[in-house]
């Protein structure tokens, strides 16, 4: 495997930030029809007619419609897709935090599938997967080569059916063989704890159908646990996004009631509105009142937000809410600027349309579409620097982004160029068999240097701002 790919893995989630995003749900397509314009519909049909009875071999008539409306789609934007019968079902695993599998959070390591750490409670967790331990095979095929998406979709199935996987584990030296019974997967998407007496973390990776919920468990029992809490960290780091509710209600937990979370504006009527912190606006799926379980001193709570380039979507919703109301200091680097709206209309039983139907504001009326939630306060990755963040994508490095309409940020050859160099770094790095490039510490451990300039920063301590990181400059607007 290049080394490109190496360092794939070792950015892990960060570069594919925004690929989920922040939508709501309608349950049928809309009634109405705009008129169709005849000509182009008859040489629609003509191309159609010509593919059918003059291509080289027969072609499934089904197949043609549907990548058809897949090209239609994907020549809009980034994130609006046609959902088919596979993609659809991937589409909804996604957003609902569960899925079919063998239960592991995993990245790439030399070519190999790493165990970063086994799900509690899941098979893999009892059938004694450790982190560190590398998987070489999948069944009868050899990892090498694959890609960690071609990986995943191996390890995954239908439930109750069994997969084979081979194990190498460092610190044994050895290989071993592990068989594995598919079971329906519950991600946690929110992690927390004390990370010292009086300071809490709180790290949400992705807004799901039961983050609200298990926000709250995890919030309350970090009260509960040290009652005399002086200060929080809210970590929204590589966090691409949800579901608008779960970005609502989780701003709803520190704000005051009935304060703008979050407003929206587009072509159809239901596009424009003004969601404020109130439950009815985050309990349309959740029913009664989660945050009702709240401690009230989450209210009042010192609060710093870590973000950085791969937090997108409704985790530039939270930040931008907190930060517009001055309720938490902003730490980090620019967010990845995906400030669109999606909405997801299904077709039949197995198909369904994504389609952009809104830009949303933060409450001061900010469009950080292509532009991202600049933080008050500009954090390198580590103490020696940043090593990947130059890699990671943003939402103007993306073709056919929208335009914020409040002057979009543009390409910039500084940036590109940067990204060049870093990439370069990194694969000679990658090269020096005794001095590979070390990946970032885990999120929430005690080498996490963002998170430790955050406890700074709540204890009134200096803190080691970057030097070198600066906010991106939008494009001249008459330009567009």
């Amino acid at each position: 495997m290049t080394s490109k790919f190496k360092i794939a893995g070792w950015v892990a989630l960060g570069v594919l930030a925004g690929g989920l995003t922040t939508m709501q749900f309608q349950a049928t397509a809309r009634n109405t029809v705009a008129p169709l314009p005849l000509e182009e519909m008859q040489q629609l049909a003509a191309v159609f007619g010509m593919i059918k009875t003059d291509y080289v071999e027969p072609v499934d008539e089904k197949k043609l419609i549907s990548d058809a409306i897949g090209g239609m789609v994907s020549g809009l934007d980034p994130h609006s897709t046609y959902f088919d019968k596979t993609t659809f079902k991937e589409f909804r695993e996604g957003t609902t935090g569960k899925f079919v599998g063998v239960g592991i959070e995993i990245g790439m390591e030399d070519g190999l599938v790493k165990v970063v750490s086994p799900i509690e409670g899941s098979p893999a967790f009892r059938a004694g997967l450790k982190s560190g331990d590398l998987i070489t095979k999948i069944d009868d095929t050899f990892v090498k080569g694959l890609t960690m998406d071609q990986a995943v979709k191996r390890m995954r199935g239908e439930p109750q059916t069994k997969v084979v996987l081979t194990i190498f584990r460092k610190l044994e030296n050895r290989s071993f063989p592990v068989t594995i019974t598919r079971e329906e997967i519950r991600v946690q998407s929110v992690r927390a704890k004390i990370v010292e007496p009086g300071y809490g973390w709180v790290r949400v990776t992705q807004f799901q159908d039961r983050t609200v919920e298990d926000f709250v468990a995890k919030v309350d029992k970090l009260f509960k646990d040290d009652p005399k809490m002086k200060g929080l960290v809210l970590d929204l780091r590589n966090d691409p996004g949800g579901l608008l509710e779960g970005a609502i209600a989780v701003s709803a937990a520190f704000l005051p009631k009935d304060v703008t979370v979050v407003s929206t504006n587009g072509q159809i009527p239901e596009s424009k509105a003004i969601f404020k912190a109130r439950p009815e606006d985050y309990t349309r799926r959740l029913g009664a009142d989660p945050l009702a379980k709240l401690p009230a001193a989450i209210k009042n709570v010192p609060l710093v937000v870590l973000v950085n380039e791969g937090s997108a979507s409704a985790s530039e919703i939270v930040s931008g809410a907190l930060q517009d109301h001055k309720r938490a200091t902003i730490m980090g680097a620019q967010t990845f600027g995906k400030g669109s709206v999606q909405t997801v209309r299904q077709l039949t039983a197995d198909t369904a349309l994504k389609i952009t139907t809104a830009r949303y504001y933060t409450p001061s009326g900010r469009s950080i579409q292509a532009k991202g939630i600049v933080p008050d306060v500009m954090l390198d990755e580590t103490a020696e620097g940043n090593l990947f963040s130059a890699l990671r994508m943003r939402e103007a490095d993306l073709e056919k982004h929208i335009a914020s309409g409040q002057g979009a940020e543009s390409k910039d050859a500084a940036r590109e160029k940067a990204r060049e160099e870093a990439m370069k770094k990194l694969e000679e790095a990658s090269a020096k068999k005794n001095d590979p490039p070390k990946p970032l510490p885990e999120f929430g451990s005690a080498e996490d240097f963002q998170l430790q300039q955050a406890l700074s920063q709540l204890k009134g301590k200096p803190v080691v701002v970057s030097k070198t990181m600066t906010e991106r400059k939008p494009e001249d607007t008459k330009a567009q």
